[in-house]
């Protein structure tokens, strides 16, 4: 008889908000204009250059309340990568990839449209749910056909019309717009948008169809987005999930419709299944299609699916706001705990094999400073959910709930999502038990508006730190545990705070 029992990790696992930075020296060069968010992708080798970089260190979540094409295009636009996500059929996936790698900058497929015969009613539902003001009254109601006119703020006054009224009264027709042919340039676009003081141009095809949108706010947008996430055809770059099931005919539709990044979806990546999938990859693509793996917690998994030819290594498990399977399942590690052991291991792998391979924290990020926390602890890029499903790009609903402003955000695991592949274990294909929680997030906005935001602090605190690049955070950082009372004191406390005037 053999008695063995469990190992027991002594050390309790810890999550960010455990910890602080401790400010390092900051030359006078150490400014936030200064600092590059640049970051590797994919795996490289010692001195040569990753294949994918990142302009800033974020990617959207595998996720349908918060990974489409629309919810890529703004992250590109900002620097970071969505992965599309894989619960979907493997056609309306490839779809969406394709409409990403398609889009023309500046140039915008209509996604509120209306027909003649709706209503004022429909118009404030429909602006309700997109935010949209401009609004396109064609044909049959869809984006591509035949445009009769346009609706816009300035067409309808709620106080003074009733809300039956119809579409066609009060529109602004098309004899009576400004439009340019589909073989305009967007900087001819521009001029006449400038020319005419135009809020937006429709660009019609010969047979009067309509093709995009071109906006006077895009403009000033494209001046300053420097940071695009450009491929070499000057396309947004797109990232797509796979699961370990339907692989062999998911990647080839994905790589066909011009994914740059994969990564396979899953809630547990420490499994032969993950192998599996990876040898499939590479035997069939080599080096030329890359893909993450994930997720894990500890430095054997890192091991597993580096050795296996993971392109980056996704971290996390149990530690994403709709997650549950803590709870129902009794596994998981507090994410920095997790991230720091990981990381380390990472370090180890270069020094072995020279061989790099980048890391990806996947949850437990609650405030923006830990952003930057997750970036010192080892992470070369951070993928988030909860953040991105709040703004005005994410694929889900806006509702009016309490008097605020929300949006819809479930988990993979729900039974909302039944995405049993990412939970897959080669078992039955079903969902036995949920997983993850079906919720609603506060409405935040434009997405540009909060990354430019959050990645402001990013800035400020690696300054702070002394750091101008994410390789000299990993370096040179100093973290401290903070004790509960720490934690308390690190808050407005001990005073009355005034009541805020909106």
């Amino acid at each position: 008889m053999v008695i063995a029992m469990a190992n027991i990790c002594r050390e309790p696992s810890r999550t960010f908000g455990e910890y602080l930075l401790i400010p390092g020296y900051s030359s006078k060069e150490c400014v936030v204009e200064n600092v590059s968010l640049k970051t590797p992708a994919v795996r490289f080798k010692r001195g040569e250059q990753p294949a994918i970089s990142l302009n800033v260190p974020l990617v959207s979540a595998i996720m349908q309340s918060v990974s489409d094409n629309n919810m890529a295009v703004a992250l590109a636009r900002e620097g970071g990568m969505s992965f599309i996500y894989a619960s979907q059929s493997i056609e309306k996936e490839a779809e969406m990839v394709a409409k990403v790698k398609n889009y023309k900058a500046g140039y915008v497929q209509s996604e509120s449209n209306l027909r003649h015969d709706m209503t004022l009613a429909d118009v404030l539902a429909l602006k309700g749910k997109t935010g949209h003001s401009t609004m396109a009254v064609t044909e049959d109601g869809t984006g591509n056909s035949k445009l009769l006119g346009i609706v816009t703020g300035r067409d309808y006054r709620v106080s003074r019309m009733s809300t039956d009224t119809p579409v066609s009264e009060f529109m602004t027709p098309f004899d009576k717009l400004i439009t340019a042919p589909s073989n305009t340039t967007l900087s001819e676009a521009n001029d006449l948008i400038w020319e005419h003081k135009l809020n937006s141009l429709p660009i019609i095809s010969d047979d009067g169809k309509l093709k995009y949108f071109v906006f006077r706010k895009d403009y000033e947008e494209h001046k300053e987005n420097l940071d695009s996430l450009l491929d070499s055809e000057k396309r947004y770059m797109v990232g797509a999930g796979i699961n370990s099931r339907d692989y062999s005919e998911r990647v080839p539709a994905l790589v066909e419709a011009g994914a740059d990044l994969l990564c396979i979806d899953s809630s547990e990546g420490f499994t032969e299944w993950q192998k599996i999938t990876l040898g499939w990859v590479k035997s069939q693509y080599g080096d030329s299609v890359k893909i993450g793996a994930g997720n894990v917690v500890d430095r054997e998994g890192f091991r597993f699916l580096a050795d296996n030819g993971a392109d980056f290594i996704k971290v996390g498990i149990g530690g994403g706001s709709i997650c549950i399977t803590r709870e129902q399942k009794g596994i998981g590690r507090g994410q920095a705990t997790s991230l720091i052991e990981v990381c380390d291991e990472r370090n180890k792998y270069f020094e072995e094999t020279g061989i790099y391979v980048p890391i990806c924290s996947d949850g437990g990020i609650v405030h923006d400073y830990h952003m930057t926390l997750a970036l010192a602890m080892g992470a070369d890029f951070i993928m988030l959910g909860r953040y991105f499903s709040r703004f005005d790009e994410s694929p889900t609903n806006k509702l009016m709930i309490n008097g605020s402003y929300v949006k819809e955000y479930w988990g993979e695991g729900s039974n909302r999502a039944r995405n049993w592949q990412r939970y897959d274990m080669g078992g039955d294909p079903s969902l036995t038990f949920e997983e993850g929680v079906d919720s609603y997030v506060p409405y935040a906005g434009p997405l540009k508006d909060n990354v430019t935001r959050s990645l402001s602090k990013v800035r400020s605190t690696m300054c702070n730190c002394g750091c101008m690049s994410i390789s000299e955070l990993h370096e040179n950082a100093k973290l401290t545990v903070v004790s509960s009372t720490s934690i308390v004191e690190g808050g407005a406390h001990d005073v009355i705070l005034k009541e805020s005037k909106v």
